[in-house]
């Protein structure tokens, strides 16, 4: 028992740890697996078991996320509705907008399908966890984070496939039969989550830790499933060093130009204090835990793993940067904001 709770300290030491120096430990189990993937990707019939397991893995993803929104939650915060309407502008407008542009200017030195993976992480909705913690830090509207990220979420369900259907054209699989995937993978499985609450929903805050795992869990296993079936197909042969750095920068200008936008509108639409960092943190994050299943279920196997790399070094951006942001809101005093 010492042992255990020995390694537990460890554990949560080293968490801490790569958390101050602004790495992401979940990240890092992703890069992880990532090597796992590399090193020993499934093949065959193994292939075949991964993938199934990955569809049942997403369908309970989005059961969990269904089952732990609160109505009551989105309903109390539909009151602050600009603010709300200005995050969504900047979740699901300005951020494909930048990235059509992205996708336009890179694509000769990306190479197509890293330049539709950019276009694809700007169609995502807002991360949550992220966004409310880095709210909290730098001393906003904690409340009104909670009811953007949940709209986000719930909105991002239907529209960031619609989106993709518009913008991404055919390397999407948008069509009768994927529309029903979509609906039995994804949304039928939130509704469930929802219709659940009354029974669960004290379960749920009694097992957050343990669900924790699972829904992280399910994450690297389609994390696993994509760049298994990358290393069969061969597709990362034609990925060199070079254009790793110059997909980076792209993200970081994609980020920075949003963080700024989102800025300099909080104070020109007359938010308060505690509003702007609110629209600013909620308004410049894609979520990694929706985007990696959406891209599961919308694109075809052999290119997942390529399509979701610019996501993986945005989540990874989005974390170091916000951090940084935060911590220096929250020594600032509201009045010389």
């Amino acid at each position: 028992m010492n042992d255990l709770n020995d390694r537990t300290t460890s554990i949560t030491a080293l968490r801490n740890t790569l958390g101050r120096v602004g790495v992401d430990p979940y990240l890092m189990a992703i890069l992880a697996t990532v090597g796992l993937a590399a090193l020993l990707p499934a093949r065959g019939q193994a292939a075949h078991a991964v993938s199934d397991a990955t569809e049942v893995a997403i369908g309970l993803l989005f059961f969990l996320y269904g089952a732990r929104l609160s109505p009551k939650a989105a309903l109390d915060g539909a009151k602050q509705w600009r603010l709300h309407l200005t995050i969504l502008l900047s979740t699901f407008a300005l951020f494909p907008l930048l990235g059509l542009a992205a996708q336009w200017l890179t694509t000769p030195v990306l190479g197509a399908s890293l330049a539709k993976g950019v276009l694809f992480l700007t169609l995502l909705p807002s991360t949550a966890q992220s966004s409310i913690a880095f709210t909290s830090i730098a001393g906003g509207n904690v409340a009104a984070a909670v009811c953007a990220a949940s709209f986000s979420s719930l909105i991002g369900i239907v529209l960031t496939p619609l989106l993709a259907a518009i913008v991404l054209g055919g390397s999407a699989r948008i069509d009768a039969g994927s529309a029903v995937d979509l609906l039995l993978q994804l949304l039928l499985p939130f509704l469930l989550g929802q219709f659940s609450r009354r029974w669960i929903a004290a379960w749920i805050s009694r097992h957050k830790p343990a669900l924790t795992l699972v829904d992280r869990g399910s994450i690297l296993l389609v994390v696993y499933s994509a760049f298994s079936e990358g290393m069969v197909s061969g597709v990362w042969s034609s990925l060199s060093v070079i254009r790793l750095a110059l997909l980076l920068g792209v993200c970081l200008a994609v980020l920075f130009a949003v963080l700024g936008v989102t800025s300099v509108a909080g104070k020109r639409l007359g938010f308060a204090r505690a509003d702007r960092i609110v629209l600013i943190f909620c308004g410049s994050k894609k979520s990694l835990a929706s985007g990696l299943p959406m891209a599961a279920v919308l694109f075809p196997a052999s290119s997942v793993s390529v399509m979701v790399l610019p996501l993986m070094l945005f989540h990874q951006v989005q974390l170091m940067a916000c951090t940084v942001i935060a911590r220096r809101m929250a020594l600032r005093k509201p009045d010389n904001s």
